[in-house]
């Protein structure tokens, strides 16, 4: 039998039962402050999980190796254990219990490392075309979201393009940052502004830009925050693009924080345990950072609850009270489903508390997860591909990141069909909503941080051009009679305030004027436009035509700053790939 570094292996006839927190070092002292420093070991406590998977068993025969997970302190006998399922399971004198389990660092741990591509997405298909005539209304919840751009950056640097189902257009648009006004109050906290220019693709449609964008919050005036950092150190977040990064992204957000601000550090594999309890001190958040290293398997349902529970142990009112998960998404031991954690998540956001999710690493990386709950979370989700992204997301962004200034933030255009002929929404499939839900209070829609943008743009078909769909034998019955034709649409939105339950609108119209003498897009507007046609190429958009990525970078021109100039190479690499 081969024994690998760091592992005993047990007589023969002896069964081993390989758990997620493995075997432990177990702590026979009834205090986490004093904790032994006796080198015996032994396996810990059943806490019912499942075995190490195949593929790390069968690498490693018979052979059991210590793993990290976390360790009853004081006693197993007078320990909260929460299962796979998140679900406390009580020694015998529950009276008694005061703590819960707690996170022990491995010594030298085998980790599986999945040798197939096991990345997970769920993307839509791209948006069909509307007819204004019959279906003049559009409807959809802003994103704040970037993640698809990131991904997509790693997928293009490594020398591939990503699956089409990885790429959400409105999500690489939003990367990036534009000219839009500032709120003139915080009364309404943000702008909304229009524009209109001619699709560089398709000389019969026109482009329209609306643009939004929050008003900045100083941080020294910032309210409290109480975050809780809920790590994944299973044996997938072994590689270096994992683990490593998360303590080093983390660490820049810990710089940022003020003594008023409170950091917890949950951590799960096979269990999950609470490793750091609150504090302001940026030399403890990151010396546990530190001492966190990765094995075993992935309970990610127990973490998720043992970190909403600990946000709500230390409530903030009126403060910023999150929880930010940080993991591949590979959730394989307890509540795996993706429906039963968006459940799970759905039924902790009424607290008050949101969830931003981080994520890390390829391979076995679920976007569709991460994407998703951090949605139903009330929160955003980002990709961390490099260091340079986390400093871009936890320190340059980190207000817009933590800060919420408006929820629920729903837009509904209106466009009128003596105008208007035909339309479509460039990206937002995943966030579409039905027409009734605009008005509706109860319906969940994306929020807006601090300083956040969020850009849509629409390609339209002025009445009188030739659309995607051509005319139909009876298409020029009149339903109705036509509305004001200086109007080409309208625009409203609703939104609540942080703490509120009852939605606010902004309404303005859109003027056709600018229709017929629409310029070709220039400076911040082309940008935008290239990063739309961009992410629309990507996904195999057929209305692009033939347009090429060579015309994606020539659109989007020569500008300044680190992240556009990246923008520009990264055309460049996925032209290597062009076929059109």
């Amino acid at each position: 039998m081969r024994t690998p570094p760091g592992s005993i292996a047990f007589p023969a006839g002896m069964t081993a039962c390989v758990h997620a927190v493995a075997l432990t070092m177990i702590i026979s002292s009834c205090s986490s402050d004093k904790q032994s420093a006796s080198k015996s070991y032994a396996p810990p406590m059943q806490l019912d999980m499942p075995a190490m998977p195949e593929e790390a068993e069968a690498s490693f025969d018979s052979a059991v190796a210590y793993a990290p997970g976390v360790v009853a302190v004081p006693l197993p006998s007078n320990a909260i254990v929460i299962d796979q399922n998140g679900v406390q399971i009580y020694g015998k004198q529950p009276e008694q219990q005061t703590t819960v389990y707690r996170y022990q660092p491995s010594l030298r741990d085998p980790v599986a490392i999945p040798k197939e591509d096991r990345e997970r997405y769920d993307g839509e298909p791209v948006s069909d075309v509307k007819l204004a005539r019959l279906e003049p209304v559009s409807t959809f919840s802003v994103d704040v979201d970037t993640g698809s751009y990131s991904n997509t950056r790693r997928f293009l640097t490594a020398g591939r393009l990503p699956p089409e189902a990885a790429v959400r257009t409105e999500e690489m648009v939003n990367y990036f940052r534009y000219d839009y006004p500032k709120p003139a109050s915080r009364d309404v906290p943000f702008s909304v502004s229009s524009e209109v220019a001619r699709s560089p693709w398709n000389d019969q449609s026109r482009l329209l830009r609306i643009g939004i964008r929050g008003y900045d919050l100083d941080h020294k005036t910032r309210p409290a925050a109480n975050l809780v950092f809920l790590l994944d150190v299973s044996g997938s977040m072994h590689a270096g693009d994992k683990l490593p990064l998360v303590k080093t992204a983390l660490g820049m957000l810990a710089n940022k924080l003020t003594a008023r601000d409170k950091v917890s550090i949950v951590v799960y594999a096979g269990a999950a345990g609470l490793v750091l309890e609150p504090t302001s001190s940026t030399r403890d958040i990151k010396a546990a950072l530190a001492r966190l290293d990765a094995g075993g398997s992935t309970a990610g349902g127990a973490g998720i609850q043992l970190a909403y529970k600990t946000a709500r142990d230390h409530f903030v009112k009126g403060g910023v009270n999150r929880v930010i998960l940080a993991t591949d998404g590979d959730f394989n031991v307890g509540i795996t489903s993706q429906d039963d954690l968006i459940k799970l998540i759905e039924k902790n956001r009424e607290s008050g508390i949101t969830l931003t999710t981080l994520g890390f690493g390829q391979k076995n990386y679920n976007e569709a997860m991460m994407e998703q709950i951090a949605d139903v979370g009330n929160g955003n989700y980002a990709y961390i591909d490099n260091a340079m992204e986390a400093r871009k997301v936890l320190d340059e962004e980190m207000t817009s990141t933590l800060f919420t200034i408006a929820k629920d933030v729903k837009i509904q255009i209106e466009f009128n069909p003596a105008v208007i002929s035909q339309y479509r929404l460039i990206g937002y499939e995943n966030r579409a909503l039905r027409e009734e839900d605009f008005d509706n209070d109860r319906i969940d829609a994306g929020d807006i941080g601090a300083g956040h943008q969020v850009t849509a743009l629409y390609e339209v078909i002025p009445v009188g051009k030739t659309g995607w769909i051509g005319d139909r034998r009876y298409s020029k019955t009149k339903a109705g009679a036509a509305v004001k034709g200086e109007e080409m649409a309208y625009l409203k939105l609703r939104y609540k305030s942080p703490d509120g339950d009852k939605s606010k609108l902004i309404a303005q119209t859109i003027s056709s004027a600018s229709l017929d003498s629409a310029p070709q897009p220039k400076g911040d507007l082309a940008f935008a436009v290239a990063v739309a046609a961009f992410g629309q190429k990507l996904r195999g958009d057929s209305k692009l035509a033939d347009y090429s990525f060579d015309q994606v970078a020539r659109l989007a021109g020569s500008p300044s700053g680190y992240w556009r100039q990246e923008f520009v190479k990264l055309t460049q690499l996925a032209a290597g790939h062009d076929d059109s």
